[in-house]
Order: structure tokens, then sequence, then C-alpha cells
């Protein structure tokens, strides 16, 4: 079941400690990704948006695939990455640390695929036990030959292991609001990491204000008609 705690996170060492126990841990079903569907009882929903367009001579490509790497576009007050950086990302494992009105849930993931082609960068993570859900999502770039850059977002999964029945309600009804918040600033943040890099400020009009923005599309196929 998922660890959880309120209000506050886990110290450092907790988290390395539960780090290195996660890369022993099985992925929570056993499903092939084709089978995920709702006709079987699963949840499928993506969200995608052009993050940015590259001209020669720039490096936007280049830094949304290190961004994405990195698992910066993740808004860490909604979903924290703890990881060790050094570790290559295919079998680089994850606690994704889930924050939700004052509440911390800590959910392994692994990642099992990487796409790494000209113009294609990308990769998925399984699920493990112990995880909120159980399934798999993938993370993808992609750049057309007109340079635009398209962040594409999907999963596919169902609830996993609940550490309390109050958690499970409370999933059930907030999930949906706070999987669209999240996929949202996801694109954005992607997009102004591909814009500006890490460690640069985008620029500001005249009254102080940042105008980015992209357009997101939300698409969500569930086993449940009403869970929309």
């Amino acid at each position: 079941m998922a660890s959880w705690r309120l209000w506050r996170g886990w110290p450092p060492a907790s988290i390395k400690a539960r780090l290195e126990s996660a890369r022993t841990a099985r992925a929570n079903t056993d499903a092939l990704e084709e089978e995920m569907t709702a006709a079987h009882g699963w949840d499928h929903y993506y969200s995608e948006a052009v993050i940015a367009r590259e001209s020669e001579g720039d490096d936007r490509f280049r830094r949304a695939q290190v961004a994405l790497a990195n698992y910066q576009f993740s808004d860490p007050a909604i979903v924290l990455a703890h990881f060790d950086p050094a570790a290559p990302l295919l079998t680089r494992c994850m606690l994704l640390e889930v924050q939700v009105l004052g509440l911390h849930y800590l959910c392994p993931a692994m990642v099992t695929r990487v796409r790494d082609e000209p113009d294609v960068f990308g990769f998925r993570y399984d699920t493990l036990e112990g995880h909120l859900e159980r399934g798999v999502e993938w993370f993808v770039l992609t750049k057309n030959p007109q340079g635009d850059i398209r962040f594409r977002i999907e999963a596919r999964w169902r609830q996993g292991d609940f550490p309390n029945w109050w958690s499970r309600v409370g999933f059930t009804v907030l999930s949906g609001y706070y999987q669209r918040k999240w996929h949202r600033r996801a694109h954005q943040r992607l997009s102004l990491l591909a814009h500006y890099g890490s460690t640069q400020r985008p620029p500001r009009d005249a009254s102080g204000l940042t105008q980015q923005g992209v357009d997101v599309t939300f698409t969500h196929n569930s086993r449940r008609p009403w869970f929309r």
C-alpha cells in the first residue's frame, strides 16, 4: 500500500531508503498495454500540446528533452519526483510524491521503455507495488519538419492499493480535477523550459507579467461514463 503522511513529506534519509527498497519492487499489474482498454476496465487519458517551435540555430527540442528526462515538467506542488539523477533513464526508479489537500502519498514507479530517435524522445514508466494506481504512462516529445515541438502524455490505469478507505473515496472524487490541473501545468512548464531553459527567467512585459501559454487538448476515455 502507498505510504502516506499528513502536512509534510519525508526526510531525505527516509526517501533514500525507500527508493532503494523500491528498486526491487514488482510491477503492480501484469496486464499488457494493449489490453488496458475501457472494455477491460481501464481508464485511458491523454493530453497534448505544441509547446514550442524550433527554428534553425536554436535548441528548444534539446532543452525540452533534458527537462523531460529530469521530470522537470511536473509541478512539484502536485507531484514531486524523487530519483537518482545519475541513474540511466531506462530502468530508473522513481518515488512520485503526490500532494493533495495536505496529504502526501509516496508512489513508486520504474522507467521500462525509452524512445530516443531523430526528432522523437520519450519514456514510459510502469507503476510498482505500493502505487495508488496500476498501469503505465508515456511522456513523448516529437518535432515535425516545420519545427513544431509537440508534447504528449498518455496513461492507462486503474486504481491501486490505498492505505485506507477515505483515501480511496477522496481519489475517486478529486482525481479528475487534479489530473487536468497537473496536465495543463506540465505542458506550460515544459514550454517555458524549452524556450528559456531551467536556469533562465522568461521575459516579462511592461506590466511585469510573463505572457506565455499553450493550448492543451485533454481526452479521457473511462470505464465509468460519469467520470469526466
